[in-house]
């Protein structure tokens, strides 16, 4: 498996020899060069996950890739015209060339009343004899059953660095890599990281940290 973080949520995943797109929203870098996507994957409406200003400029370099996206993403981006959709519904798995893409979880994370929760499914990408991954979108309620990495996010609205650990020790991963963090600086991510490598660990276990800020692409 190869990552690249291509900045906040977004995430390039080649495995299977597939090549898979994780949320494409407004804080990435990098869309405009990307090319033989076979899937792009949207966890939820936000645009910090689903840049629509874009989105039609990638999808017209990558004309071969599937589009998955949770209910409400779904219905918005065939208002826009850019269908077909697989809608993500927590259970199911959709084959991408030699990868499957499960499908986790149903909704967003609270943030507080005054912003109406929106569907938010997940997905953990596996592909025969290589290590698996769980990217969350905006949630930490999912069950993705065992994974090898997890993709963490380490600062939201509607988080706190008590719920990120929790997170990381109940899916208990042998790898995490951190994504989400366009609203800190520097220090604030070295912060949330120490804290979240240091004390998400279940106890006797280890936790590899998989740094991608570099934005090159990383074996695993």
């Amino acid at each position: 498996m190869r990552l690249t973080h291509l900045g906040h949520a977004g995430l390039l995943v080649e495995t299977g020899g597939a090549r898979v797109l994780v949320d494409p929203g407004t804080f990435c870098t990098g869309l405009d060069d990307l090319s033989g996507l076979d899937a792009v994957v949207v966890t939820h409406q936000h645009a910090d996950h689903l840049d629509l200003d874009r989105l039609p400029a990638l999808l017209s370099a990558n004309p071969d890739a599937v589009l998955l996206a949770d209910p409400q993403s779904a219905a918005l981006l065939e208002e826009h015209g850019h269908g077909p959709v697989r809608t993500l519904v927590g259970g199911d798995a959709h084959a991408v060339a030699g990868a499957t893409v499960h499908a986790v979880g149903e909704l967003h994370a609270v943030n507080h009343d005054g912003v109406p929760r929106c569907t938010n499914v997940g997905v953990v990408l596996r592909a025969a004899d290589e290590p698996s991954l769980y990217h969350p979108g905006d949630a930490y309620d999912g069950e993705p059953g065992q994974v090898d990495v997890l993709a963490v996010p380490l600062s939201a609205p509607w988080a706190k660095v008590a719920e990120t650990i929790d997170f990381v020790r109940r899916v208990a991963p042998a790898t995490i890599t951190p994504i989400h963090q366009a609203l800190l600086s520097d220090v604030g991510v070295g912060l949330y990281l120490d804290h979240v490598s240091r004390f998400g660990a279940r106890e006797g276990g280890g936790l590899r940290v998989l740094d991608l800020s570099d934005g090159a692409a990383h074996e695993v």
